[in-house]
């Protein structure tokens, strides 16, 4: 029998009517392509409707990431002693869901919310917004921007997060308090934060087509922008996600900032070569350059410093490029750019010539950080290889050593591949490298099988090169740190990183070989590369019965002590508890992949969902002790936030919000559940 669960909140009450939680397609381009979902064995969780819907008086949490990209609350209201106590408050549900049954695409749920001056605004993987009372999760008020779900957006349907802005110099007036949202097909839009209406001087009537000037798409969602915007000097600033591997000559990955206020364009960061030749070279109508790196993730901006800090993704394809200069240049990088004028101000190579797919798509977060006994400005990015970099804010160099080792140059990519590669120390590198020895199953046929996989393709450290044969890349595109970043708590000095150990095998196929994907029907995933001699195939390692090909454990969280340079903990993180393979296994802790980050908190806690099951966890921040479970109607793929509502009375209440709406590529349960948790309301 399932769990009725009902809201601990005394001021909202449950709505009528259940729902069944929607089954997700199983799709095989992550890691539980070949897992079953179990359905119908967890909570019943039903929405609530609020006695009452009003704004409030808050401690905010005024962007994605929170203050700075820390992920990290000052707030302490739950800590060690009581969180066990933690309750459903509140379920905001928006119907926005898709399995592809109907529509062309898949959605993914992955938004963290924002609080600012007393309302919480979110949005869905349709692009529409809400704005909620904090305290009730009352509706103030939605918006609904259209958009076109006739495409094959090559990212799912995804929206992470929207910005906000005020006016200092309009108090009072309409759109005084501004939010933005960026869509799935490509619009700008700004919205009035009291009453969501948008604001008709942004440019043309609300909106900014950012179609324009990046040159001819190729079909509807081969340009999308899944992060949310950023707001600096009077701007807000957008990139793109482009489709990986279709071709050579893919939309521009420039980078614009927008007039808060009118709209019009301040600047363009073009992420071309400073060699690039423009008169011969493949540029948009607008002049620019096409295959470039894009900017998918959410930058971070220091508004005091008028720096916004870029995470850059790859340039056009992952796998194979032959041209001088290469495209790259800009690529899989931390860069640092004026907010006022896009000029490159630095830039930290992550990956130095990148043919892996390891672009850097997680949120840096900005610290004052104790570096050899005094607090220096720091950027810390987590990256796909697992690998966390510390760099000064105002110059980019390493506040953590970096040792530049040699790696492999061979097969077609020889000439173009570096011959070293920036690393950690090693308690700054916290995916895990694998061997043949590493081959696990469920049984000894499944583990022989995963040996032959490993035994008979390339296998060799982090950078063996790709090339003919199937070669093993671990940490896969997958990550490693993917887009949910790391959190920092700046008082203790604590890194959080959350990691997936999810090997794939990637080949490339000569241009003569391929013929539409002929010979590879079961492979997860080909592509074209058109403009190059080489398609590619590539797709996560899994034993016949569907589990993953090396030993447990496949995703883990750990705290990294900034100051003394060492990994206090690292440990398992989730259970297969919602994902099981075909034959049946008990909720065994091999802890699992996942897609999201952690936040902290300055009560010296550490949450986290972010995994390929329905739950979200509590641990000590200290030493990775468990303190809590709480139960999800969907799969969690996103990133926790916290804020706190004042009363009248001078009391206050602290809320943990986090989107479980499921992953469908990911296999995971699909919903549409916004679930805030807080302590037990008065009277409750």
């Amino acid at each position: 029998m399932m769990a009725q669960w009902r809201p601990s909140n005394a001021e909202v009450t449950a709505s009528g009517g259940k729902e069944q939680p929607l089954m997700s397609a199983l799709s095989a381009p992550l890691l539980v392509a070949a897992l079953f979902v179990l359905v119908g064995c967890g909570p019943d969780f039903e929405a609530t409707q609020a006695t009452e819907a009003l704004a409030r008086d808050t401690t905010d949490w005024p962007a994605y990431g929170g203050g700075n990209g820390q992920r990290f609350t000052p707030l302490d209201q739950i800590d060690a002693t009581n969180v066990v106590d933690l309750e459903i408050a509140w379920i905001h549900r928006h119907g926005d869901v898709s399995d592809g049954s109907e529509i062309p695409s898949t959605t993914a749920f992955q938004v963290t919310p924002i609080v600012a001056d007393g309302r919480l605004f979110y949005c869905t993987p349709f692009n529409r917004v809400f704005a909620l009372d904090p305290m009730t999760g009352g509706e103030l008020w939605r918006f609904d921007p259209e958009i076109d779900l006739s495409g094959n957006y090559a990212n799912q349907l995804v929206c992470r997060g929207v910005a906000y802005w005020t006016d200092p110099d309009a108090e009072g007036a309409f759109c005084d308090a501004r939010v933005f949202t960026a869509t799935n097909d490509g619009y700008l839009i700004a919205l009035d934060a009291a009453t969501g209406k948008v604001c008709p001087d942004f440019g043309e009537t609300g909106r900014v087509n950012l179609n324009r000037g990046v040159g001819e798409q190729e079909w509807l969602g081969e340009y999308q922008v899944t992060s949310a915007p950023t707001v600096i000097s009077g701007g807000v600033v957008v990139g793109a996600a482009i489709s990986d591997n279709a071709r050579i000559d893919a939309p521009s990955g420039v980078v614009r900032s927008f007039d808060v206020r009118t709209g019009a364009q301040r600047w363009a960061w073009d992420l071309a070569p400073p060699d690039f030749d423009y008169e011969t070279g493949f540029v948009s109508d607008e002049g620019y350059a096409l295959g470039t790196p894009n900017v998918w993730g959410t930058m971070v901006a220091d508004p005091a410093r008028d720096l916004l800090i870029v995470p850059t993704g790859n340039p056009a394809p992952d796998y194979y490029r032959s041209g001088t200069p290469d495209m790259d240049h800009y690529g899989t990088a931390i860069v640092a750019v004026r907010g006022s004028t896009g000029e490159v101000v630095w830039k930290f190579d992550a990956v130095i010539n990148d043919f892996w797919d390891y672009d850097v798509g997680g949120q840096p977060s900005l610290a004052d950080l104790q570096i050899g006994g005094e607090a220096v400005p720091a950027v810390v990015a987590g990256t796909k290889m697992g690998f966390i970099f510390v760099l000064h804010r105002e110059t980019g160099e390493p506040l953590i050593d970096v040792e530049y080792r040699k790696v492999p140059r061979e097969g077609p990519l020889r000439d173009q591949l570096s011959p070293v590669q920036p690393f950690p120390p090693d308690a700054f590198r916290v995916a895990k490298e694998i061997s043949v020895d590493d081959a696990w199953g469920l049984t000894f046929w499944d583990e022989g099988a995963c040996r032959e996989t490993l035994e008979t393709a390339r296998l060799g450290p982090i950078y063996t090169p790709i090339t003919e044969q199937w070669t093993i890349v671990a940490p896969s595109h997958l990550g490693g740190i993917n887009w949910g970043g790391v959190a920092v708590d700046p008082e203790r000095g604590l890194i959080a990183a959350r990691n997936s150990n999810a090997p794939a095998r990637v080949r490339l196929i000569p241009r003569q070989e391929f013929s539409g994907g002929k010979g590879y029907e079961f492979v997860d995933e080909v592509a074209e590369q058109r403009g190059t001699p080489y398609a590619m195939a590539r797709e996560f390692l899994l034993s016949p019965l569907g589990l993953p090909c090396t030993a447990p454990p496949w995703g883990e969280i750990g705290v990294i002590d900034i100051a003394a340079g060492t990994r206090l903990w690292q440990q398992p993180h989730g259970t297969v508890r919602d994902v099981l393979s075909p034959i049946p296994l008990p909720p065994m802790e091999f802890g699992v992949p996942g897609l999201g980050g952690p936040m902290l908190t300055r009560s010296g806690l550490l949450f986290l969902a972010a995994a390929f099951e329905n739950v979200i966890r509590a641990y000590d921040v200290t030493n990775g002790e468990e303190l809590w479970q709480g139960p999800l109607p969907a799969g969690p793929q996103a990133t926790p936030m916290s804020y706190a509502v004042h009363r009248d009375d001078g009391s206050m209440r602290q809320f943990v919000v986090i989107a479980a709406g499921g992953h469908a590529r990911g296999g995971t349960t699909l919903g549409d559940h916004l679930v805030a948790f807080s302590l037990p309301a008065p009277g409750a």
